[in-house]
């Protein structure tokens, strides 16, 4: 009877052992959008590497300019909307498609509690669940709003994703997503982080020395994973990497040593939620995703 009666006690302790480890599964994100030659975005979803593309990046936005999106050479920024099917495919694959904003060169800023909400505005009527005649990416919905801010001012990007998190209450979710450096506080989008708001968080462990890896030694970059994952509030948190050594200045981790040393340490976070690459053109190069996917 005793024996009869330990069996099912195990097999329900394997059942939730094994779903606390499927938790904890991550996926791959990845920025598209800044080289022709990366292959279009149904391609790149079609691959089946990604669970999350930004599409980047929307450079100019604020201080009374009019958006303005830049894809490189994939289209011209009035003769976007062909991406519609593509968006379209992504999402019927269950891929999150979302919109980055700013980047490391682009004309924007925010410059009052106004100028965030018309900001917020003109994203949800032309790429989010709103309404405008003239939609950049046709009539395909994103998922939500990526803050790749790293540069011009650090105000009013709380407020931003304050608006943006409300239109949320008007049906489909808004998801918000940023990508800060890995000194923390992030300098541009610190305080916007502290709003709770942010869904996923891509932290960039690369280029910046005193928090990331090197060669042999995951100590910085484990602390600085520490001290984002308990003080920063958001739904999953991601390590942010370059997909190839041409990719960044510095912080490029190794395959092998991301999959034996690195991954290991980090995954063990209620909030780890995978890695982000940059980006599409240098993963194209390398096949890291592939290599990585497994292990994520």
């Amino acid at each position: 009877m005793a024996s009869r009666s330990a069996t099912p006690l195990a097999l329900f302790l394997v059942v939730i052992l094994t779903a606390v480890v499927h938790s904890r599964a991550g996926g791959i994100a990845i920025y598209w959008g800044q080289n022709g030659n990366e292959g279009t975005l149904a391609e790149t979803c079609a691959s089946g590497n990604y669970e999350y593309v930004n599409i980047a990046f929307l450079p100019v936005f604020g201080n009374g300019q009019t958006p303005q999106i830049n894809l490189a050479s994939h289209c011209d920024p009035g003769s976007c909307t062909g991406l519609s099917s593509d968006i379209k495919s992504c999402q019927a694959k269950g891929i999150k498609v979302l919109l980055s904003i700013g980047g490391g060169a682009g004309s924007y800023a925010l410059t009052s509690t106004q100028d965030a909400r018309q900001v917020a505005t003109y994203l949800w009527n032309n790429f989010l669940g709103g309404h405008s005649s003239s939609r950049p990416f046709g009539p395909a919905v994103l998922d939500g709003i990526d803050f790749d801010i790293e540069g011009g001012s650090s105000e009013h990007y709380n407020e931003l994703a304050s608006f943006l998190s409300g239109y949320s209450k008007k049906g489909k979710k808004v998801y918000l997503a940023a990508a800060p450096q890995c000194p923390f506080p992030d300098a541009w989008i610190g305080n916007a982080l502290q709003t709770g708001l942010f869904d996923y968080v891509w932290i960039q462990f690369y280029n910046n020395a005193p928090c990331q890896y090197s060669p042999g030694s995951i100590d910085n970059l484990e602390n600085s994973w520490k001290q984002w994952t308990s003080s920063i509030h958001a739904t999953k948190i991601f390590l942010g990497l370059p997909a190839a050594p041409a990719a960044a200045g510095s912080g490029f981790i190794p395959v092998a040593d991301l999959n034996s040393k690195v991954l290991p340490a980090i995954k063990n976070s209620d909030k780890y939620g995978g890695v982000m690459l940059w980006s599409k053109y240098y993963d194209d190069q390398t096949g890291y995703s592939k290599a990585i996917k497994n292990h994520v």
